[in-house]
Formats: structure tokens, sequence, C-alpha cells
């Protein structure tokens, strides 16, 4: 089922996530779930305060990345319970997007390389390090998990100059080609 993707302004963005359960109900259709909603709004990634839930969820799929980078082409993983344990190596500027602040793209300064603890679909620990585009693709999900959206890691001024538009995402006032949710009273 494809679920709305809860856009900039909505209180649940802000919230940092809980850990959740191991027997979690529903877990399985709600990571189909997720998915299908990240497929249909063509994106590489999707935490679950982006469609309303406050639970340590994140899914990632690069695979339709692979014709720019044949490594992504299988890379397709559920993080539960996932924390960075580590960021290191250079920091680098790259434009990012997301799905809860449509149209707008801004340079991110993001760590080139993590390491991360987190749980499986079948609920199996890992502890694996990623670098480069799928280290920047998880932490930016992550921080979702945080309450922190890619446009709080921007300078100010670049902040202010998109201010406006990130006043008309708040109201709904923005063309999706998936569904979404605006934040209460707006």
């Amino acid at each position: 089922m494809i679920l709305p993707i809860y856009l900039y302004g909505h209180p649940v963005l802000r919230k940092v996530t809980k850990d959740i359960s191991l027997d979690y109900p529903g877990l399985k259709p709600l990571l189909d779930n997720m998915f299908e909603t990240l497929y249909n709004a063509d994106g590489v990634g999707l935490a679950a305060p982006q469609i309303g839930l406050e639970d340590r969820i994140l899914v990632v799929d690069m695979t339709s990345l692979s014709d720019r980078e044949p490594s992504f082409k299988d890379f397709k993983r559920v993080f539960i319970n996932a924390y960075i344990t580590e960021q290191d190596g250079a920091e680098e500027a790259v434009e990012e997007g997301c799905l809860s602040i449509p149209d707008i793209h801004e340079q991110t300064l993001r760590k080139n390389r993590i390491r991360i603890s987190y749980l499986d679909e079948n609920l199996q620990p890992h502890d694996e390090v990623f670098e480069g585009y799928k280290a920047r693709v998880i932490q930016h999900e992550y921080d979702h998990l945080e309450g922190i959206m890619f446009v709080d890691r921007i300078s100010g001024i670049r902040k202010q100059m998109i201010r406006s538009k990130l006043n008309k995402i708040m109201k709904g006032e923005v063309r999706c080609h998936y569904k979404v949710k605006i934040a209460p009273g707006k």
C-alpha cells in the first residue's frame, strides 16, 4: 500500500524516534509499504517519520542509480534500530533533496564514511561501514530518525534564500506526483 509522505513542517518529522521491539506487530507489511511508497515517489531512501511513525526504521534502495554506479545494483537495505557509531573521512558537499521537502535541492556537507549498527528485516544484527554515496544516503535517512532534515545542515544564508519555498511546503502549496500529508492546521 502506498502511504502519504509527510511534508516539511509536520511535527512528526522533528521527533527523535524510538527503538522498536523484536515482536513489532506488522513489521513485514510495514516494510513492504515503505518500499512501495519509496518506489512510487521515485526516491532512494525513506524513514519511518516520513510516513508518520516515530519508529527507528529506515529503508534504502539505490538500484535505480545502478546505471551511474554499478555497486548500487543490488543495494537494497532495511535498517531497524539503527545507530551511527562512527563518522569520519573527508567532509564533502553534495546536492541533496528529500521526498518531504519537494523541489528543493541544496549542497549539504556530510562525512564520506560511517559505521552503523542495525537490525535487518529478519531482525539479524549488523555492524557495517559504508562509504561515499551509500554513506550519504544512509546519513540523510538516519537524520530523519533523529528529527533532523537536510535543510538543517545548509548554511544560514541558503536557508534564508529558500525560506519562502519552505513556508509554501508547510502550507501544502506544492505539487507532488506522490501522496503527501501536510502539518495539521495548515
